[in-house]
Formats: C-alpha cells, sequence, structure tokens
C-alpha cells in the first residue's frame, strides 16, 4: 500500500490554512469541507474555484477516495477517481477553473459498497510544470482507466512523475 505523504499534508493544510480550501459545486450546489453528498448528486465531475495564485500558470486537478473498501479497512485505498490537467483561470469574476484538455484519468463518481460507512473524496490542486505535456499520459481513445490501476493508487509518485509543484489548494467530501 502506498505510503502517500502528500494526502496527510493536504490534510493537514486546510485543518491550518482555510485559505487553501478549493472549491467545489455540483450545478449550484457549493460543497463546503467534510459534507456529506449522496452519490447520486456526485455523478460527474464538479466545477472547481480557487484564486490561484498564478493566474497564466496550468493546475491539474486529482480526485481519490480514500477509504476503499471501508473507512476502517481500507487496504485498496486509495482509489484514484480523477486526473485532469489543463485547469486554467476562466474570464468569470467568481474565480473559476475550467479545463478543455483531455483527462488523463476520466472521473468515475462515488460508489462505495452496500454498507460501507461514509468515504472522503479529496480534490487536490496542483500547478503544473512549465513544459508538462498531458498528452503524453492521455489513454488511447479517450479510453476509461482500468479499474484494477485505480486501487492502491501512489499519488507520490505520480507527483514525480507529473513534476507536479506545491499543493495549490485541496477540499474534500464524504459519500456513501
Amino acid at each position: 500500500m502506498p505510503i502517500n505523504a502528500s494526502v496527510k499534508q493536504a490534510l493537514e493544510l486546510i485543518a491550518k490554512d482555510k485559505s487553501k480550501v478549493l472549491g467545489l459545486s455540483y450545478g449550484s450546489k457549493s460543497i463546503e469541507t467534510e459534507q456529506y453528498i449522496p452519490r447520486s448528486e456526485a455523478q460527474s465531475p464538479p466545477e472547481i474555484s480557487f484564486l490561484v495564485p498564478k493566474p497564466s500558470k496550468t493546475y491539474m486537478c486529482i480526485c481519490l477516495d480514500l477509504d476503499a473498501p471501508s473507512p476502517s479497512f481500507s487496504v485498496l485505498g486509495p482509489i484514484l477517481h480523477w486526473i485532469q490537467p489543463g485547469f486554467r483561470v476562466s474570464q468569470s469574476a467568481d474565480n473559476r477553473l475550467t479545463s478543455s484538455d483531455p483527462f488523463i484519468v476520466d472521473y468515475i463518481g462515488p460508489a462505495p459498497p452496500p454498507m460501507s460507512a461514509t468515504h472522503r473524496y479529496v480534490f487536490f490542486l496542483y500547478e503544473e510544470a512549465g513544459d508538462f505535456d498531458g498528452k503524453k499520459h492521455v489513454p488511447v481513445d479517450g479510453k476509461s482507466y482500468p479499474k484494477t490501476s485505480r486501487m492502491r493508487y501512489d499519488l507520490d509518485a505520480w507527483i514525480q512523475t507529473a513534476d507536479l509543484g506545491e499543493l495549490v489548494a485541496m477540499n474534500y467530501f464524504k459519500s456513501n
């Protein structure tokens, strides 16, 4: 099971610094940290927003389920739910970030097993390296990322592979 020191650091970060909370919304519903969201309301990627420190840069959003298959027995976790590169500041006044780049890992919504306690779905926002080429990591023909490759996801290894900078913001909700 991967160590994922970056996950622990991110959770500590927003506990200490609320200015690092990534804006998440599903439709018109803004999500607060630790808020419960029914799985049916989170089956498509959220809109994200944040007052990024460098508006000319691009950013990557990564989503993990930290509690698979259950919070008390998370041997399969974390499970990767999404990697979307190429987020840029939109022209709107609400600090919304948008991406027209192809996904690296397609989004899958919450789907804990029946009778499971709530899971934490964590969204991380990283600044991309200036020379990051997402096309090198895009699946052939836009295929779905294999489920088995999503299990026990090593975020620390991906951060190194993609040469991502420090965490810019993060947030999470709970669902079951």
